[in-house]
């Protein structure tokens, strides 16, 4: 059985954006391809402040693979476990929050890559080659070199030690979570804040020179979406269900409202 290829690692190679659609809520193996038809490149699974199981998000994962649409789950900081477990069924990559200093990201990358990249344990069965039997030694290589392994820089801390968190073997891309990042900075909300933009030039200048790929959490204005992707952002977060559909609804309830107002 052929690997399923990650097209959206595959797509940050090639040096354009990937735009990913974020599930907070939505439980239904119908997103995937409801996010894959609106345009979107990778599913967003919110373990950290959504409420999913292992399970759930794995049925997302593996509801995903068909489509084409690259499943990434984002796990607590702390739940590496979890991590695993999810890249054995169906998760394409992972996003692990708050990697704040250099041995954050060597733990992290030495989790999620088999020997002799990592520690990664091998069960068999895995998703991504339509749980077939496969030469280990070769799938572990292969995995090793497409699964798509994100560090999350939300503090102070994580910019000052930039340079040497993006040059951790094994860290594919750095995404800035701007929510977590104001809030430490004490400036909370204000994307276009200098300090702010000056942490995005330090995380892009750093991922540049050492092959990473910067991505944008976090802000979905245009003035900031657009000033934070020219500067170089690729890896970008477009939204979750729960606002997209908030803002949606809200915009078609109004509309009818009015027209018996």
């Amino acid at each position: 059985m052929s690997l399923i290829p990650n097209a959206t690692l595959a797509k940050l190679r090639a040096g354009k954006t990937a735009i990913g659609f974020g599930v907070n809520h939505s439980r239904s193996v119908a997103t995937p391809m409801m996010a894959k038809t609106a345009g979107y490149d990778w599913l967003f699974i919110d373990m950290e402040h959504g409420a999913f199981s292992v399970n759930e998000a794995a049925q997302l994962c593996i509801a995903s693979l068909p489509t084409g649409l690259t499943p990434i789950a984002r796990v607590c900081t702390g739940a590496l476990d979890e991590g695993t477990r999810l890249l054995d069924n169906g998760a394409q990559g992972l996003v692990i929050p708050h990697v704040d200093t250099p041995a954050q990201a060597k733990q992290v990358a030495d989790a999620f890559r088999f020997p002799p990249m990592g520690s990664r344990s091998w069960g068999g069965g895995i998703a991504v080659y339509g749980f077939g039997a496969v030469n280990a030694a070769q799938a572990q290589a292969e995995l090793n070199n497409d699964v798509l392994i994100c560090g999350m820089i939300e503090t102070e801390e994580a910019v000052a030690n930039i340079d040497a968190i993006a040059a951790t073997p094994g860290i594919d891309c750095l995404l800035i979570g701007t929510s977590d990042l104001t809030a430490d900075m004490g400036i909370s909300g204000q994307a276009g804040h200098p300090k702010v933009q000056a942490a995005y030039k330090a995380v892009i200048d750093a991922c540049n020179k050492h092959g990473k790929h910067p991505g944008m959490g976090g802000i979905y204005d245009v003035e900031w979406s657009t000033f934070y992707t020219k500067m170089g952002a690729r890896f970008t977060l477009g939204g979750s269900d729960g606002a997209l559909m908030m803002q949606a609804a809200t915009a078609r309830a109004q509309f009818f409202a009015s027209l018996s107002a």
